[in-house]
């Protein structure tokens, strides 16, 4: 039995059953008596969700990512888990490892242990449809960060087109003109949202329209990469990587082939994670704001479990630029 189910059977809204039964001062007496009675003849457990997530009463959240590995997701996660803590519930993370099958397992599992809420960041922005349109049909779902393009459902995520331009337009400020961007594929929303933003940016700004280079949000790409723009010719005067992953192996690979950043080439990272810090030189990159990410889908996962009916909602946060010796000194100076 499901809200659909009492709701139906009791004539009144989806919303209202959710009301009554979580004790809402805005559902009557009667109601709330009838939306009762329905629930108790059909064999409906009453599950406090709402009530639960104010109250911190105790509940599990289930949340999946790509890859748990990725310093991302491991702050991302963190931050999640801290948000739920506060009010007294539990976080079980399943990772992926950006498969669609595998993706579809863990949603399954998930639903099956009865998590009361799923946080999931889709593995691929057309094929992870039906897991995750499925699972939302069963359980309070918030997309995180990436999202399956054409699907009802709640997505909290940043602002890629803000923070490509961030990162363009500070290379230009350094004096570059020849830019590259080196990131993610089309596989994932977040990959065409920052190549549909660079390259439309790069009009904009009327800079040489450069060949980019496409591959997967890793360490070993940012590697081939290098070796791939090597091996066309002189290097572009800036790289904007698609992550702080792709950064980091930028840097490795051009430090192997003796070449120096900044001095022969600046790059800029995105997503501000622990790698940034560590890098050498030390990474600009475009800081997603973790804890404004977070807390922004906590929220919608809440509004989702007290009211089924509310509307679906697409939240962007604003990242900012953190600049550090990656770009710095500007060249010539």
């Amino acid at each position: 039995m499901t809200l659909h189910d009492v709701a139906a059977a009791a004539g009144v809204s989806i919303a209202t059953v959710s009301r009554a039964l979580n004790g809402k001062e805005r559902v009557s007496g009667a109601t709330a008596e009838h939306v009762a009675r329905v629930a108790e003849q059909l064999g409906y457990r009453v599950n406090l969700i709402g009530r639960g997530l104010r109250e911190g009463t105790g509940a599990t959240i289930g949340v999946v990512v790509p890859v748990i590995s990725n310093p991302f997701y491991g702050e991302l996660v963190h931050r999640l888990e801290d948000h739920l803590q506060r009010r007294g519930f539990d976080l079980v993370i399943a990772d992926s490892h950006g498969d669609v099958d595998r993706e579809r397992a863990r949603l399954r599992m998930l639903v099956e242990r009865r998590v009361e809420g799923v946080f999931v960041v889709p593995s691929d922005a057309e094929l992870s449809f039906d897991a995750v349109a499925d699972t939302a049909q069963r359980l309070p779902l918030v997309q995180v960060d990436r999202r399956v393009l054409d699907l009802d459902a709640d997505f909290v995520g940043v602002d890629n087109d803000h923070g490509i331009g961030l990162a363009v337009d500070h290379l230009a400020s350094r004096g570059a003109s020849r830019i590259v961007l080196v990131s993610g594929n089309d596989v994932t929303s977040v990959g065409r949202e920052r190549r549909a933003a660079f390259e439309s940016i790069v009009r904009a700004r009327s800079l040489p329209v450069e060949e980019n280079v496409f591959g997967e949000y890793l360490l070993s790409f940012g590697e081939s990469a290098v070796a791939r723009l090597r091996a066309r010719g002189p290097l572009p005067d800036g790289i904007v990587a698609g992550d702080d992953l792709v950064a980091a192996g930028a840097i490795a690979a051009l430090k192997r082939a003796n070449l120096r950043v900044p001095d022969d080439i600046l790059i800029t990272g995105f997503d501000g994670t622990m790698l940034a810090d560590v890098c050498e030189p030390r990474l600009t990159t475009v800081v997603q704001p973790f804890d404004e990410l977070a807390a922004e889908a906590v929220e919608a996962l809440v509004r989702r479990m007290d009211d089924p009916e509310t509307p679906y909602a697409l939240r962007r946060v604003t990242p900012t630029l953190r600049v550090a010796e990656s770009t710095s000194p500007a060249p010539g100076a």
